[in-house]
């Protein structure tokens, strides 16, 4: 069973905040609703929710492939 809520922290200020992810597109920008700064994915990662979030996006819990994978 997919998990669609993560809560995505701000690495700059350790705001954390739960967001619905989306199952069908990649989540490249998150703005942190704390701070303001714009959160992008670590080199590596497909979205912010794989970089930032306790849980993986969607298409890397069900196939552990990149959400922007083919």
């Amino acid at each position: 069973m997919q998990i669609l809520t993560s809560r995505i922290t701000c690495p700059l200020c350790g705001y954390s905040h739960s967001e619905t992810m989306p199952t069908d597109a990649c989540e490249w920008f998150y703005q942190c609703k704390n701070c303001g700064e714009l959160l992008s994915p670590k080199k590596g990662d497909c979205c912010v929710f794989c970089s930032y979030g306790t849980v993986p996006c969607p298409p890397v819990q069900k196939d552990g492939k990149s959400c922007c994978s083919s």
